[in-house]
């Protein structure tokens, strides 16, 4: 036993007797006790696993390896005194397709029967696994890949040298009194950003030592403030594969970081603290500091799919016997994946291998301890859930059915009240795996209708203005039949996963077979529903339109991180390989287009500010009951009080009554008025009446003309400086209609949105 090991084990561990500090204690895992470490597995289908200690995490041969006892269905556990944080460990196991047998060695086919087994076990000692539980990982995956496969050729290969080790840690951290941030998602406006291309640019101004880390992300939160951005959605942080990216154009650099290899760990690669729990300490000091400044966070995560892959292709043919054997397939692959009829095959609703097994109660168990940790043990705000469809599959084996009952849903929104999940609310495959609107009442939802109906309506289709109408409204129609209101539509525009913003403004179809950095990519929608504008100024006048009707529609809005200030990706609309200036922010663009940062910065600040813009109640064009006698919302097209919902109409407006009785706020609001000309020439609304004594003035007006205007900046007033618009006098203030008062109008110049407020 080396030296080092010695010292691990023989100092007193009174300096490290504390015990896991959240209320959802954990059953597996490296769990610290008072006098040392108890290990904990779960596999129901294993007939023997041992616990290999290493002293450092490349080392192939462990110092000691240890015989766990099997309690229960599926427990297995062993304790050892005087184990403190800094061991690194890793699991061998055997089952029925390789029995154990007392002359196995590492690097031999003693005991083999088969690669997989008519029941779906994949057991092979050859492959060291990680612990499903570790909350740090020592590194990626190292190799070629056959290191970690199955296989002829491939069994017999020791991965102990190239695999990940799972390592032993405190959770000890000064929080400085820091707890959850819990309040109405609806209020908020969720930034999405990759953790590393936020600041990886060098140009992002930022330290090297500090670009693409969790420090470096605190670093931008002055940035994120002058947006006046409350909520942070994080694409991937748990441990992925990608410490092996490099600038050269190899095209595979799981950039956005779907491919999740351990849903405890915070990945190591967005650490700037190289020390063994670094990226543990790290990421919650990014938590911390980002609440202080009153910012959520969010994590975007994969429970569909996991890293492991699905089975190898040979000469374009699946070989049902090669499979990456990493962590949860070599410790009980008929447990965590759901297998096709023949038990040799994953069935598969993802696109990445295979279905996690959903409907095993020790899998949403696991499910459920990842959620609960990343709450309560690392602060996390809430949780947005790739392909979630998958999640409802309540077909045990070979089927897909979504089930909006189904136990893990459930189970999944009663963790912790105030903390929002969010659904993507469908799957790569399946007959009804397409479930915008039909999740459960608790779940929010990223709505692709409000993103498909706004893009639609800016490109002027056909047949748009009604599905705009409701868009604006909240999606009564998917929202309101089941209890949820208008907050739990998460709507957005653009994400990581399709065009930005100014590439919907700037192409007409997806160029993704660009020549490296910015490609190539395979894949990606085809049907992206974008425009090339022409010019610079009209498309970054249809920018503003975009971010208008997002953060003035009833709802959850998101926005891409970067669209304020026009990010592109030069038209590559699947840039999920590419760690490169593709994904990373260009802090130079965003200086340049200051004037788009500062719209946005203004345009999330009116929003945040005005309770009618931000409740989640539906209008539904009824009064409830205020002074005034006027409806919640009030349609008119170009003429007062009358819309044109034609299918040849790109024009819309309407007023928003901001009593207290419309918005359920505490007391009463501001009028709106949002007048909507997606056509290409210029169209006089008419205005509604005024409240005795009150006048409309102009909020923001998104033509270019506003951009450099010395009366208008950045096409936006700051609260105060509005200009007026109307004298407030009409002849008769109750007639609802404009005779007499023809003049009393505002001209909205082509693909043009005006905000009026009434004071």
């Amino acid at each position: 036993m080396s030296k080092r090991l010695l010292l691990l084990i023989s100092i007193s561990f009174v300096l490290f007797s504390c015990t896991l500090s959240f209320a959802g204690e954990l059953k597996y895992g490296a769990i610290l006790k008072n006098n040392g470490v108890e290990f904990r597995i779960y596999s129901e289908n294993a007939e023997k696993v041992m616990l290999c200690l290493f002293e450092r995490s490349h080392e192939g041969v462990p110092v000691k390896n240890f015989e766990m006892k099997k309690t229960g269905k599926g427990d297995w556990s062993i304790f050892l005194p005087d184990i403190r944080p800094g061991s690194y460990y890793g699991y061998r196991a055997w089952g029925p397709n390789w029995p154990y047998d007392k002359n196995w060695k590492p690097g031999t086919e003693i005991g083999f029967i088969s690669d997989v087994d008519k029941d779906g076990n994949r057991f092979n000692p050859n492959k060291l696994l990680l612990d499903p539980y570790a909350k740090v990982i020592s590194h990626d995956p190292i190799g070629d890949g056959r290191v970690f496969a199955s296989g002829p050729g491939n069994r017999k290969i020791d991965s102990a040298t190239k695999a990940p080790k799972g390592i032993v840690i405190s959770d000890k951290f000064d929080w400085q009194g820091d707890k959850n941030i819990i309040y109405p998602i609806n209020k908020s406006v969720v930034y999405e950003v990759h953790p590393r291309g936020f600041t990886q640019n060098p140009n992002s101004g930022i330290s090297k030592n500090l670009r693409g880390t969790y420090r470096g992300l605190v670093k931008m939160i002055p940035y994120l403030k002058r947006l006046n951005i409350d909520a942070v959605e994080l694409l991937p942080i748990q441990e992925t594969v990608n410490d092996q990216n490099s600038d050269a154009n190899y095209g595979d650099d799981n950039y956005w970081g779907y491919m999740t290899l351990n849903y405890f760990s915070p990945d190591r690669r967005y650490s700037s603290d190289k020390s063994f729990d670094g990226p543990v300490k790290e990421f919650k000091y990014m938590v911390r500091e980002l609440h202080k400044a009153g910012i959520k966070v969010i994590l975007d995560v994969v429970y569909n799919h996991t890293g492991e892959g699905g089975i190898w292709r040979i000469d374009g043919e699946e070989d049902p016997d090669i499979c990456n054997l990493l962590s949860f397939r070599g410790i009980d692959n008929q447990t965590y994946y759901q297998l096709c009829n023949d038990k040799r095959y994953y069935y598969d609703c993802t696109g990445c291998g295979g279905n996690v097994r959903v409907t095993h109660p020790y899998t949403q168990k696991f499910i459920v301890d990842s959620l609960r940790y990343w709450i309560e043990e690392m602060h996390v705000d809430g949780f947005r859930f790739d392909l979630a469809s998958v999640l409802g599959n309540k077909i045990d084996h070979n089927g897909y059915d979504f089930d909006k009952f189904h136990p893990l849903l459930k189970k999944i929104v009663d963790l912790k009240k105030g903390i929002p999940m969010i659904a993507e609310p469908w799957a790569a495959g399946g007959s009804n795996s397409y479930q915008v609107g039909g999740f459960p009442m608790e779940w929010f939802e990223w709505n692709g209708i409000f993103r498909d109906t706004m893009r639609e309506a800016i490109c002027m289709k056909k047949n748009t203005i009604g599905r705009l109408g409701s868009a604006l409204c909240g999606s009564h129609d998917l929202y309101g039949d089941d209890g949820r209101t208008a907050g739990h539509s998460l709507n957005f525009i653009t994400a990581h996963d399709g065009m930005t913003l100014y590439d919907l403004t700037r192409f007409d179809h997806k160029v993704n077979n660009q020549s490296y950095p910015y490609g190539p990519s395979d894949g990606g929608h085809d049907h992206e529903v974008s425009k090339d504008w022409g010019t610079e100024a009209l498309r970054h006048q249809q920018v503003r339109n975009y971010g208008t009707l997002l953060l003035l529609s009833r709802g959850t809005p998101m926005i891409l991180g970067g669209d304020e200030f026009a990010r592109t990706k030069k038209g590559n609309n699947n840039t999920y390989n590419l760690d490169t200036v593709c994904n990373w922010f260009d802090w130079d663009l965003m200086k340049k287009n200051k004037h788009l940062v500062a719209f946005y910065g203004e345009l999330i600040k009116l929003r945040r500010t005005h309770p009618v813009l931000y409740t989640e109640r539906f209008p539904i064009g009824e009064d409830h009951g205020d002074a005034d006698k006027l409806p919640d919302i009030q349609w008119s097209g170009s003429n007062f009080l009358k819309p044109d919902w034609s299918e040849n109409s790109h024009t819309l407006a309407y007023r928003l009554d901001g009593s207290k009785e419309e918005t359920g706020a505490k007391k009463d609001d501001n009028d709106f008025f949002i007048a909507i000309n997606l056509w290409s020439d210029k169209i006089n609304f008419q205005l509604p009446p005024n409240h005795k004594g009150k006048k409309w003035y102009r909020v923001l007006d998104t033509d270019k003309w506003a951009e450099k205007s010395t009366k208008i900046a950045n096409n936006i007033h700051p609260s105060g400086k509005e200009t007026p618009v109307s004298d407030g006098a009409w002849l008769d203030l109750n007639a609802g209609s404009f005779e007499g008062n023809e003049s009393y109008n505002y001209g909205v110049n082509g693909h043009s949105i005006v905000v009026l407020i009434e004071k």
